[in-house]
């Protein structure tokens, strides 16, 4: 069997959300179209998901989570991390606490612990990766907190969401591409810190371009066209790629990682963190991308370019 081009991850984000997102997801890992998932654990549906990752063998990391929901850890009572109602500060919230210097990084830490503990409870093992729900383990200061929890407990691999070509998907709505932006910056800014502890990543990040209703077979083929494009010289020169032997080597294929949002759309009240769905969770777009992803176009266009469905633990 001639070796792959490409050793492609695709995670799908957010298992545990509700049950119907996780059907979804396990539909779509059996269908090809994923390979990996990544576990809310403060979901209120994550001990439904952890049972079917277990009984059809789906590879799963940690999909850690500072800005949805209710916290995992029992003492965070009056805590930075929270709102007046007990509530993480939401995606644009958190980051605006973070900002104004109010979040105590000795709570972030304690809530990544007790997330990893849950994940271990639910699963029975550590995690195989762990990245932040929303970006926000790139964030300054979360970013040195998450590398540390990482090393303490052996987990390898994180994400670094820096998309080649995402400045041509001029196709995105304004607000998209500014939030974009800002998480591929905080994202290089995190490759020294992520260097420091040990922590691994993929060669290439896929996804903040094809997220719901921007996921397409076209938009997925141009995408992936970046990491087919990609060489080795390339990548030993990037400062994305940690430089060791394995990265001199000509015949490695090039790592990447896919992020998607499968699922069957949530129902009212039903899923969340302890909030409630969003709205992204109760539109179509999830299925959208469940629908694209086992798309047959799409897996024989894998097979054809020589991209390699695979988990982290693969690598």
């Amino acid at each position: 069997m001639p070796q792959p081009k490409v050793k492609l991850v695709v995670t799908g984000d957010d298992f545990g959300y509700c049950e119907r997102r996780n059907q979804g997801i396990m539909d779509c890992f059996k269908a090809g179209g994923i390979s990996n998932v990544s576990l809310l654990v403060n979901a209120v549906s994550a001990e439904h998901a952890a049972d079917l990752a277990k009984r059809n063998h789906i590879p799963i990391g940690l999909h850690a989570n500072l800005s949805e929901g209710l916290p995992v850890s029992q003492d965070l009572r009056g805590s930075t991390l929270l709102n007046k109602e007990g509530f993480f500060h939401g995606k644009m919230g958190f980051r605006e606490v973070l900002q104004c210097g109010q979040l105590k990084m000795s709570e972030v830490e304690a809530e990544l612990r007790a997330q990893v503990n849950r994940f271990c409870e639910l699963v029975g093992q550590v995690p195989y990766h762990m990245d932040g729900h929303q970006h926000v383990h790139v964030l300054p200061e979360v970013r040195e907190v998450f590398a540390q929890v990482l090393s303490d407990f052996g987990i390898t691999y994180t994400r670094v969401p820096i998309e080649p070509g995402l400045k041509f998907g001029t196709f995105l709505p304004s607000h998209l591409r500014v939030f974009n932006a800002q998480v591929e910056k905080d994202a290089l800014e995190s490759i020294e810190v992520f260097h420091r502890y040990g922590i691994r990543w993929p060669d290439i990040y896929l996804g903040l371009s094809t997220m719901g209703k921007n996921m397409s077979v076209p938009n997925l083929k141009c995408a992936l066209g970046f990491t087919l494009e990609a060489s080795l010289e390339d990548a030993v020169n990037s400062p994305l790629i940690q430089c060791n032997d394995a990265a001199t080597d000509s015949y490695r294929p090039v790592t990447a990682e896919l992020m998607v949002h499968p699922g069957y759309p949530s129902q009212p009240h039903q899923g969340g963190c302890g909030e409630g769905p969003d709205d992204f969770s109760q539109s179509a777009d999830r299925l959208h991308e469940l629908n694209t992803l086992r798309d047959p176009f799409v897996l024989n266009y894998y097979r054809q370019r020589g991209i390699h469905l695979c988990a982290f633990k693969d690598f």
